[in-house]
């Protein structure tokens, strides 16, 4: 957590920020602790949407993406080295003054670290809690446009981007429930943790559909989305899945959905999806689902469905269709 070593930093360990102007504070974790930096001079920048709601509810000011210039910027680190230099990159651009970089050992700090100092004088580290900070100078900027990475086309044909999930081309989960897809998914289709778009794009190949929902948490996986699927039918949503009101109860939800946030399994959030699914749904609504063998959704799937059935899969995915939400007819 960035909090223990921001303060050794700013007391004592050489970091100085600017006396004026706003800092942007790239990704921080919802529950970090800013208490060392002035709370109206911050803008998070966020573009996970519970972890956005989460700061605009503790009353910070938040955006999904940059927003002309700032006069310093902090970077938390995410797991994925492509996400975290097109981060930095990303704050060197807007930053006018010095731009931090912190993050835990296993999200590549000590490896981010050795590629910075190859290019640029690197101050700190600031080690502490099995992490680590340290900054560059504002004139230091430049040296990592090469780092910089947005949305782009894969040799699939598909757009994808820095974090986003599956970024190298078709999640082999979601292939498996393209396959057992029906022909009639009825005319309102959600597709709950749509990614980039690959489970709607298919789903809209229906002629009888008339709408489908592209619900997704990250704001970037959305953009991409826009790019995939162009169908006028597409209707696009930056939303946590597991608590989006939609406009009317969906005939069809198709969901692959995500099963952790950090590196361990956290089948919570799958069963809030399934929880999720049951609520948005209409009394004999259908959902599709995949998800890896070893998480335990079928308790969930029967408590919240009538009718649950597995369709297969193979030796490291399982497929769900179940009916009729038993939430809808309480």
């Amino acid at each position: 957590m960035i909090d223990p070593r921001l303060e050794l930093a700013l007391n004592g360990g050489g970091l100085e920020l600017p006396d004026e102007g706003v800092i942007a504070v790239f990704q921080p974790p919802a529950d970090a602790d800013l208490a060392d930096l002035p709370p109206e001079r911050c803008k998070i920048i966020h573009d996970f949407k519970p972890a956005y709601d989460s700061w605009i509810a503790r009353g910070y000011e938040a955006a999904h993406s940059v927003e002309g210039h700032y006069a310093a910027a902090i970077v938390c680190l995410p797991r994925a080295k492509h996400e975290a230099r097109a981060l930095i990159a990303q704050a060197c651009a807007v930053s006018d003054g010095p731009v931090v970089v912190d993050g835990q050992k296993t999200d590549g700090a000590d490896s981010i670290l050795r590629e910075m100092r190859a290019r640029v004088t690197v101050h700190g580290p600031i080690s502490k809690a099995h992490g680590k900070l340290y900054w560059i100078d504002a004139g230091a900027s430049d040296f990592f446009t090469d780092w910089e990475a947005g949305p782009a086309q894969t040799e699939g044909g598909f757009w994808t981007g820095p974090g986003v999930f599956s970024a190298d081309g078709v999640d082999l989960a979601s292939a498996l429930l393209v396959d057992v897809l029906p022909d009639n998914l009825g005319s309102e289709v959600a597709d709950l943790g749509a990614g980039w778009g690959f489970l709607s794009a298919h789903v809209l190949t229906r002629p009888k559909v008339k709408a489908v929902h592209l619900v997704e948490a990250g704001h970037l996986a959305l953009e991409c989305a826009r790019h995939n699927v162009t169908d006028s039918r597409a209707v696009f949503h930056w939303e946590d899945a597991t608590k989006w009101e939609p406009p009317h109860r969906m005939d069809t939800v198709v969901m692959n959905p995500p099963f952790h946030t950090g590196r361990a399994a956290e089948p919570q959030i799958g069963q809030a999806f399934v929880a999720a699914a049951a609520r948005i749904l209409s009394g004999q609504g259908d959902l599709w689902m995949v998800a890896n063998r070893h998480l335990p959704y079928e308790a969930e799937l029967k408590k919240r469905f009538a009718q649950v059935a597995e369709l297969g899969g193979d030796a490291r995915f399982k497929l769900f269709h179940a009916t009729r939400p038993l939430t809808r007819r309480r």
